[in-house]
């Protein structure tokens, strides 16, 4: 780490925590067969995540070049439409796909996030550096590649969010999907280590964007953007570092103008491990609903409780929600919610709607279902408040859990079990139960999107998992072009 006297115009060493980044994305060997079993069903669940997007014209809206008439003939493809695009803005429109219906994957610790959001950048540079490299008469990047590139974003991004909580200091956590997005789009690009610090010391120079848009009064539908937004930042920063752009050694910890002073109250970050595939081999999916993971339990708790209450819906009296801290700070919302974005972030309405009708899908987060007056009636008879067993198997290394309790009070007297769930079907520990699942998501998105033969073609490319890693990138992407 830099430690330079501030009157000084020499420019000191690279902070470290940049070398770092540098180090293990140039050099680290990925030898873990469950790290690129997990990244084969990751690839697949966000694509699948991707092609349900497509469904909701406020989504669409956002695809296609920045300017119109802006495409790149060769570029970058845009799965599930015709679109060719430079790989800046490629990366915007995949990171949109991916991530529009929170259905893709999470990690949670002191930071949250959505590590496949990086995606949207690597599949981007992954087609536009392999197509340019095929016109050139040398190799395109395979399927491996890009997991490759996606094990160690995931890692990147996870192992900063274990100590590190941004969302404290009010800034939203794409800061570190275009953290690490920016780190391993500049090795795809060509980059080597000194491009890779130079690359990310713009990434935190940066600085973070608010979480404003994440909460009430303010919630709405740039958190379905925002990813994509990072994505593209990190392919314009990896592409400026290429060209020979300088970086900022001390971008971290720069007296008075750096990140640490500015943005993080003077702290340096905290580190639990090196990196490694932990984070990839630990990654929850969001298979079986499109909620806020904090809530994944709850919706779980409260699809068991279906039957038991919903012919008694007039009878109760109140309804108890247990959680994490966290989720008790961000998802915990009283009062009018006004849009899709409020809804899907909120624990009572996510409980409510599988009380009421056994299910949770994209679309009951629509005006059409939120204006049914049982949901808002049951809202109000919810009180949420934390478990801190679940808050402390949260943190807990070994266990990750995301726990959740849900107990409904009848006016009689009467009462259901107390219904609760530490892990919901994504986790680590459900594999076996969760993977089955996932590829019937996987392969019921594709089918409402695209023609069968070409859901028939992407299905048995990605079934045998050497075969799948051989795959070319633009094969690959080809096969999900309208």
């Amino acid at each position: 780490m830099s430690h330079h006297d501030i009157r000084s115009a020499v420019r000191p060493e690279p902070d470290q925590p940049m070398v770092d980044i540098a180090d293990y994305v140039a050099d680290y060997k990925i030898d873990s067969k469950e790290a690129y079993d997990t990244a084969r069903y990751m690839l697949m669940d966000s694509l699948g995540c991707a092609m349900l997007a497509m469904k909701f014209p406020e989504c669409v809206k956002h695809l296609g070049p920045l300017v119109p008439g802006a495409t790149l003939a060769g570029g970058a493809r845009v799965p599930g439409t015709s679109w060719e695009l430079d790989p800046v803005q490629a990366a915007y429109n995949i990171g949109v796909q991916v991530r529009w219906l929170d259905f893709n994957d999470t990690w949670l610790a002191a930071e949250w996030g959505h590590p496949s959001d990086n995606l949207g950048a690597i599949l981007a540079v992954a087609d536009y550096v392999s197509r340019r490299n095929i016109r050139e008469g040398k190799a395109p990047l395979t399927i491996k590649d890009v997991l490759t590139a996606a094990i160690k974003a995931h890692e990147i991004q996870g192992c900063y969010a274990l100590k590190n909580s941004f969302n404290r200091v009010g800034m939203d956590h794409v800061i570190l999907v275009r953290l690490a997005s920016t780190a391993v789009v500049t090795q795809m690009l060509g980059g080597g280590k000194d491009e890779i610090v130079n690359a990310v010391s713009h990434s935190w120079i940066d600085n973070g964007v608010l979480r404003t848009y994440r909460h009430a009064p303010n919630t709405g539908p740039r958190k379905s953007w925002a990813a994509g937004d990072a994505c593209r930042r990190a392919v314009t920063h990896a592409l400026n570092a290429i060209k020979g752009c300088v970086g900022y050694p001390s971008a971290l910890t720069a007296k008075t103008w750096g990140f640490y002073d500015v943005a993080f109250k003077g702290k340096p970050f905290e580190f639990e491990r090196d990196f490694g595939s932990y984070v990839m081999e630990n990654v929850l999916f969001k298979i079986s609903f499109p909620a806020e993971f904090h809530a994944q339990t709850a919706v779980e708790c409260a699809m068991k409780l279906h039957a038991q209450v919903a012919g008694k819906l007039d009878k109760i009296e109140r309804i108890e929600i247990e959680t994490q801290e966290a989720g008790v700070r961000i998802i915990d919302k009283t009062g009018p919610l006004a849009n899709y974005a409020d809804r899907d972030h909120c624990i009572q309405y996510m409980v409510a709607v599988p009380l009421i009708f056994g299910r949770l899908t994209a679309d009951d987060y629509n005006d059409v279902v939120a204006a049914d007056p049982r949901i808002d009636a049951l809202r109000t008879k919810m009180t949420v408040k934390e478990n801190p067993q679940f808050t402390t198997d949260y943190f807990d290394p070994a266990k990750r859990y995301i726990g959740n309790s849900v107990q409904v009070f009848f006016a009689d007297g009467s009462k259901t079990e107390k219904v609760s769930i530490d892990y919901p079907i994504g986790h680590r520990k459900r594999r076996v139960e969760g993977i089955p699942v996932l590829v019937k998501k996987f392969e019921a998105a594709l089918a409402g999107h695209l023609p069968a033969h070409q859901v028939q073609r992407i299905v048995a490319a990605s079934r045998d998992a050497a075969t799948f890693e051989k795959l070319p990138v633009p094969q690959f992407m080809e096969l999900f072009a309208i």
